[in-house]
């Protein structure tokens, strides 16, 4: 069933209930109304009977009953009677269809007036007390005008109810259908949209009211922005892979064949060799970088316990030694206890992450010395490295963490690219930070900022190692 038609059935459900309910109580008051005003006629007819008969004592009864027909008007099937005080019948004549037992009259009065039924007739008695004595008075008749009045106003009733029904399953199929339509309408524009057609979006309205159905189209326009930046990014990563992967497959390739063609010296061959081995290693760096980049994605990043502190020294300690002494750490303000620097993160990404970013600063910055500041400040470790290099223009820098891309000044030193953005990619997954800034040669100064798990008070330090 579609959500119109559910939307229908349970609009016209409930409108069904509350109209049937307030149907049936204006019928049910319209008949106690009937009833009341009915009871109230008869009541009438038993005091005028009283006052005429009994009051009037020259009064006969045939005269009375030309005073009724004269003024009085007739109930259906009417029967007036008067009682004495030994349940004799003193006016009119005595109705054999009606009798009444002396239990009855009795209690009449006792209570002093008294509603009961005598077979299709509603009747009253009435206790009345008379100079000439006691006597109860019963007047006795048929309802006919007030069941054919509730028997019309049934029919009237049920009939509205029935009308109100077929037009408000009309009008809630109208309703939930234009209710509907905006959703109708964003499922036909998304079922249009395929990975070819990822730059349409949802039409998301005019209205400047920011309802469900408008907020729903914003985040399906959300939800293709990130799918189209994700397929693009996946199209230029294996564009770019394929071509980095190629260029040294490709080098090496024409190396050997070079060789093969014909008989070489031995010192010919070492030279050959060492060239394919070169271009070979930054094969195997480039795919290494790769499967990391990979791995980046999918791994679990809450298994380690990492001093970060030591993590860093461990980076350091990771690049080659004549290198090494180029890259100068300078401790700052620590806290008191040693614990507040750890985090919990993959230990061997976030070595690499900080061992890529002193390989950046040293390969760039020729053989001036690296600079890194490490402190610790509002529950979160800061690391700087600052080289002297030949920095990065400023048209740059929004670029630099694409994979494989290079900046102009970059092309002539070794590199495929890959490096900054698996950096990134791994300190933001550890919950932190990371800065860049450059000016075109004066050198770079990343900022790292990395959040740890134990604040506490800090202590101040001053080193440089």
């Amino acid at each position: 069933m579609t959500i119109r038609n559910r939307l229908t059935l349970l609009f016209l459900s409930m409108v069904a209930v509350i109209l049937a309910v307030a149907l049936t109580v204006a019928y049910v008051l319209q008949a106690r109304y009937s009833q009341r005003e009915f009871r109230q006629r008869l009541r009438d007819r038993a005091e005028v009977t009283g006052y005429i008969f009994l009051e009037q004592d020259e009064m006969r009864a045939g005269a009375f009953r030309s005073f009724q027909h004269r003024y009085l008007q007739a109930l259906n099937n009417e029967v007036l009677q008067i009682y004495d005080s030994n349940h004799q019948v003193r006016f009119l004549e005595e109705d054999e269809r009606v009798t009444l037992s002396d239990k009855l009259l009795a209690r009449i009065v006792v209570d002093g007036e008294m509603y009961f039924t005598i077979g299709s007739r509603q009747a009253i008695g009435l206790f009345y007390h008379d100079n000439q004595g006691d006597y109860i008075i019963v007047a006795a008749a048929e309802n006919k005008l007030g069941r054919a009045r509730l028997q019309n106003l049934a029919l009237i009733l049920s009939l509205t109810f029935v009308g109100s029904l077929a037009v408000i399953y009309v009008a809630g199929r109208i309703f939930a259908g234009r209710a509907l339509a905006p959703i109708a309408a964003v499922n036909d524009q998304v079922d249009r949209i395929t990975a070819r057609d990822l730059h349409l979006r949802v039409d998301e309205g005019l209205r400047h009211e920011q309802d469900e159905i408008a907020r729903l189209a914003h985040t399906f326009n959300r939800m293709l922005e990130r799918l189209e930046e994700s397929f693009e990014a996946q199209r230029t990563f294996v564009s770019n892979a394929s071509h980095e992967l190629r260029t040294p497959l490709t080098a090496t390739i024409g190396e050997v064949q070079v060789l093969l063609k014909r008989d070489r010296e031995p010192a010919e061959y070492r030279e050959a060799l060492a060239s394919v081995l070169t271009e070979l290693q930054q094969l195997k760096d480039l795919i290494n970088n790769l499967l990391e980049f990979t791995q980046a994605s999918f791994t679990n990043f809450t298994g380690d316990e990492i001093r970060l502190d030591e993590l860093l020294f461990e980076a350091r300690e990771a690049i080659m030694p004549p290198q090494r002494q180029r890259v100068q750490i300078r401790l700052g303000e620590l806290p008191s206890d040693p614990t507040a620097l750890e985090t919990n993160g993959n230990h061997q990404l976030l070595a690499r992450a900080l061992t890529n970013l002193l390989d950046n600063a040293l390969k760039y910055s020729g053989s001036a010395p690296v600079t890194v500041s490490f402190h610790y400040a509002d529950s979160r470790v800061h690391i700087q490295i600052a080289d002297q290099g030949i920095g990065i223009a400023e048209k740059d820098l929004q670029r630099i963490f694409q994979p494989f891309f290079r900046a102009d000044n970059a092309r002539g030193v070794v590199g495929h690219g890959v490096g900054l953005p698996l950096t990134r990619k791994i300190i933001e997954l550890h919950g932190g930070q990371l800065h860049i800034s450059s000016r075109l040669h004066e050198g770079t100064v990343v900022d790292v900022q990395l959040p740890t798990g134990n604040p506490t008070q800090c202590s101040t330090t001053q080193a440089t190692i």
